[in-house]
């Protein structure tokens, strides 16, 4: 594992940076100063559009593009439907990124920025805490149009996840957006204007969105997150019409009585279920016809609180859908198969993230896998046809799982590390586990997938329901972060780990957390960034970092990587405020996080005079 040391950032460059940015940042700090005015109207706010040269130039965006996106394009959460996070551009490679430089930037609402902006024909689309919608001029930053949606003031409003949203869609001419208040929007992508605007749930009840939608075979698929928050039955996932917004099916996460997998519940009735989140956005298989969706934990997340342990005589308490991959058809809805990587999760490790799928050699063989790692830091792959187990690598240092079966994928439960009420257990990794939600990226390139990681434990302590009252919301657990055993104060990594040979190429270790998701690149480059505000570009060979830039707030977001008119640029947003970073931010205090300044940072290579 690499030890290095990285070089500051080049004055020259540091002193543009800082200087191009200081009108931007004072406007977004004094923006996050500023008490939220009340809510006047229901109705959307939508700024006419600007430059109409720009937009004119947006065509639409059919599904068949979908399949096989432009190069020059970012058109869905990690670009293709595989969920690899890897553009093929190729003019910023290994030899220039010494180079790069801040082509523009542009302030964004203060907040919890877990953002992907998307890109088409020179257009790029941003969604801002609080649901907030932006078309700027991909190549200057010029503001095209602006849809900014009046969010019921009995929303929370705190810095953390409830107004964030991880993604959007795009099809035909619209932009598919999930928001604060349960809808599901589609706006016009030259106008902002809003197309439909469809209620999922009622939001006053608790139900709200923090991944975002997919496009797949004609059906816009959304899933449900934010349920912990004392909602009976659970999450679930539902299938929307393109141009209506009409709810084609739903599936739900919490496995009903008397349906398959029903009875895994430690015989609770549906009204004590809690949980299984669909966190983060899916990914998609043509050639089967199949989507793939992650599953978070159930609620609370401390078994014996919840009602799942002790295990009742005769009953199974596995907790099914919760921790599992779900393969549906997006057509109907239907269930073909699924996996659950971690039955009962006691401590919060849930297996809610990208599910990556690419075809593997395996005993000699090759597998149409899906990839996935959860909290626990483990790669698991699958047989995406049907669900069978092959394979599954250990990075980080854990003490939950004692085994796996190497046929069946099984885990044994590590039982000193299990929670119970009045004892204080030491798990690693903690709650917001070795990976979180920043997504992974896979090369075709090397064969690789780049995986932000963070080496931590806690000390858990349950939080007991008083007698006489009921659940509601929350984790009922108290966390205290601390370093892995003989830790010698580092606490991220970046790896990369060759998925033909299944062993580690390389490790680049930090004191601070990463929180950033990972993007690699044909120019043989991974991008990816840190807590200590630092935007990195890594060799996807050897590790050895190759540029980094200081942002003005934490790398919590989805980076991308666009091309304009022969250009190409690499665009990330920082801010903080995500839970994910709040919790990691414990273990270095003496990193420093300013409060505003969540922008968007676009990169290039200095244009030839």
């Amino acid at each position: 594992m690499s030890m290095r040391t990285h070089k500051p950032f080049p004055k020259m460059i540091e002193r543009f940076l800082y200087g191009a940015m200081a009108a931007t940042f004072s406007a977004s700090l004094a923006a996050a100063q500023t008490p939220l005015a009340p809510v006047l109207s229901s109705k959307p706010q939508v700024t006419p559009p600007k430059n109409d040269a720009a937009l004119k130039a947006l065509t639409p965006v059919p599904a068949k593009m979908l399949l096989n996106p432009p190069e020059s394009d970012w058109l869905m959460w990690r670009r293709t439907y595989d969920a690899w996070g890897y553009s093929p551009l190729k003019q910023i490679n290994t030899d220039n990124v010494k180079n790069l430089t801040v082509a523009w930037t542009w302030a964004m609402t203060a907040g919890a920025t877990e953002t992907t902006p998307l890109v088409h024909d020179g257009v790029l689309f941003l969604y801002n805490w609080l649901d907030k919608v932006q078309a700027l001029d991909a190549t200057n930053g010029e503001l095209l149009w602006e849809y900014k949606r009046d969010i019921p003031l009995e929303i929370p409003r705190q810095n953390g996840n409830n107004a964030a949203k991880r993604n959007m869609a795009m099809v035909d001419d619209k932009l598919i957006v999930a928001t604060s208040d349960a809808h599901i929007v589609a706006l016009d992508m030259k106008t902002g204007k809003v197309i439909w605007d469809h209620e999922t749930e009622d939001y006053k009840k608790g139900w709200r969105y923090t991944g975002g939608p997919l496009v797949a075979a004609g059906v816009i698929v959304q899933g449900m997150s934010g349920c912990g928050n004392a909602m009976p039955g659970g999450c679930f996932i539902t299938g929307h019409d393109i141009n209506t917004g009409k709810e084609l099916w739903r599936f739900h996460t919490i496995a009903q009585p008397g349906e398959p997998g029903g009875d895994s519940w430690n015989g609770l009735p549906l009204e004590k279920r809690f949980g299984a989140s669909t966190w983060n956005s899916g990914s998609y298989d043509p050639d089967t016809d199949t989507l793939f969706l992650g599953v978070g934990q159930p609620y609370p997340h401390v078994a014996e609180i919840g009602g799942l342990l002790p295990k009742k005589d005769g009953a199974n308490n596995d907790a099914l859908y919760t921790d599992a991959t779900l393969a549906l058809d997006p057509h109907t809805g239907k269930l073909k198969w699924h996996y659950q990587h971690l039955p009962n999760d006691t401590w919060d490790l849930d297996y809610a993230y990208e599910r990556v799928l690419v075809d593997l050699p395996v005993e000699g063989k090759t597998r149409k896998a899906m990839v996935t790692v959860g909290k626990l830091g483990i790669i698991e792959v699958l047989d995406r046809t049907n669900g069978q187990w092959l394979w599954s690598k250990q990075t980080v240092y854990q003490n939950v799982i004692k085994a796996i079966d190497p046929k069946t994928g099984a885990k044994t439960i590590n039982e000193e590390t299990v929670p119970h009420i009045g004892k204080t257990t030491t798990n690693c990794p903690a709650d917001p586990g070795s990976r979180g939600w920043p997504a992974t990226a896979y090369s075709p390139r090397t064969h690789m997938l780049y995986i932000p990681l963070n080496e931590y434990c806690s000390d858990t302590t349950p939080i007991p329901i008083e007698e006489g009252k009921s659940y509601t919301g929350g984790s009922r657990a108290i966390f205290a972060r601390g370093q892995v055993p003989g830790s010698d104060g580092k606490i991220g990594r970046m790896d990369g780990i060759d998925l033909f040979t299944q062993k580690a190429a390389w490790s680049d270790r930090t004191r601070a957390p990463q929180t950033g998701a990972a993007v690699a690149t044909g120019g043989g480059l991974v991008f990816a960034g840190a807590l200590d505000r630092y935007f990195r570009a890594y060799d996807d060979k050897t590790g050895k970092v190759l540029w980094q830039a200081r942002t003005s707030n934490i790398v919590n977001s989805f980076p991308i990587t666009y091309s304009v008119k022969g250009r190409q640029y690499v665009a990330v947003a920082v801010g903080n405020g995500s839970s994910h970073a709040r919790s990691l931010a414990s273990l270095t205090p003496e990193i420093g996080i300013p409060d505003g300044g969540s922008a968007l940072f676009v990169f290039a290579l200095p244009e030839r005079q």
